[in-house]
């Protein structure tokens, strides 16, 4: 199967579709790209054939890796620093979340005068930007969970403050993606099991968001009811390529959907990722059935409404089940307190961090501190609201 479509950017879906990436560096003009990817994945023989392939075809061609999960500001910086010393005129950012954030970063930068973070995804920041500097970017996930290929921002920690911050501008947005299943076959159960939990959560918060967007709505429940259908498969039998194909194209709609708004999931998991290190879909995936039984009072109707397409009870406890059993079956633990010792100093600062961040405005139930701190809470003790 190979398919290409448009929305919301060109997206180039197939088996090994990572052979057409010169075809897509010829198609935007990049003759001297911009590689990046994390100290991880630059070591990987998958990768290494692929720069390989790509040297053959680019007299200039350079490569960015020095960063890791969770990347910072001064990351990009360096990123930064590498594109405009070797002339770079694009970027291909290939891995997971992390290095698709900074490779999108980076080609934003790339143009600026201004630091990072005032371009913090807050009321028009974004109109701080010179657009016309920005470098064109081909993005290609090795995770199906983040969704930052199909996505208008970046999420960088600012080390000062250790807060985790949204980069936003609609030029952000990779003008070709490229899901190629192949490519996340290595990806271990672990992995998958929590980058799917991720994908999860970005379709099932922008489908609760409140407002009228009847097409994020739409492509949220296809991303749920595709995970249903294919998360456990891809976890038991890696080399499912059509259910990694399925996640994969879950989690571009996930992050496309979640246009419409997040919720207090995130609004929990960004300080926790950049305090403690947690992987992000692993804190999405704990804080769910909490955040879920905290919001039932108004989004109830809504669950019971797309409970049908997901071939579950036509009730709320159902639901709520469903997200428990599949926890317990990916091996995801139930309480925080299982991933990291916190005390209530630090449940007081992280509850004043989840307050600032910009998901908790789309939440259903207008937020709190106190609402975040009970949160936090009863995702330590594992009780439920």
């Amino acid at each position: 199967m190979k398919i290409n479509w448009n929305y919301p950017t060109s997206v180039w879906l197939g088996d090994n579709r990572i052979k057409d990436l010169s075809k897509a560096c010829n198609d935007l003009e990049i003759s001297k790209p911009l590689f990046v990817t994390d100290k991880d994945l630059i070591n990987l023989e998958m990768v290494k054939d692929i720069v390989l392939d790509l040297k053959k075809i680019f007299n200039d061609f350079t490569i960015f890796s020095n960063f890791a999960g969770n990347p910072i500001g001064e990351n990009v910086e360096e990123g930064v620093i590498k594109f405009k010393e070797n002339g770079c005129n694009g970027v291909i950012a290939f891995g997971g979340g992390s290095a698709l954030d900074v490779g999108k970063a980076i080609a934003f930068m790339s143009g600026q005068t201004r630091p990072i973070w005032d371009f913090e995804d807050i009321g028009d920041h974004w109109k701080r930007a010179n657009q016309k500097k920005i470098a064109p970017i081909i993005a290609i996930p090795t995770t199906a969970g983040t969704g930052s290929e199909t996505g208008r921002a970046s999420a960088i920690i600012n080390k000062k403050t250790g807060i985790k911050k949204i980069i936003f501008h609609p030029k952000i947005l990779p003008s070709i993606v490229i899901l190629d299943p192949v490519l996340t076959i290595d990806l271990s159960p672990r992995l998958t099991a929590a980058t799917g939990m991720d994908a999860l959560a970005h379709n099932l918060e922008a489908f609760c968001a409140p407002g009228f967007h009847p097409m994020a709505d739409g492509i949220a429940i296809k991303g749920m009811q595709l995970i249903k259908k294919s998360l456990l498969n891809a976890v038991k039998n890696g080399n499912d390529l059509e259910a990694r194909t399925d996640l994969l194209a879950a989690a571009s709609m996930g992050s496309t959907a979640f246009q419409k708004g997040l919720g207090a999931i995130h609004s929990l998991s960004h300080p926790v990722n950049a305090q403690f290190n947690i992987h992000h879909g692993l804190s999405n995936a704990i804080f769910m059935p909490y955040v879920l039984t905290f919001n039932k009072n108004l989004i109830e109707k809504k669950v019971i409404s797309i409970c049908d397409y997901l071939n579950l009870d036509k009730n709320f406890a159902s639901f709520v089940n469903w997200i428990l059993e599949l926890r317990k079956e990916l091996k995801i633990p139930h309480k925080l307190s299982e991933v990291i010792e916190i005390n209530e100093k630090q449940i007081e600062e992280l509850s004043k961090m989840a307050l600032e961040d910009p998901s908790t405005a789309s939440n259903p139930i207008k937020m709190t501190v106190d609402d975040m701190k009970k949160l936090y809470e009863h995702s330590i003790s594992g009780v439920l609201f």
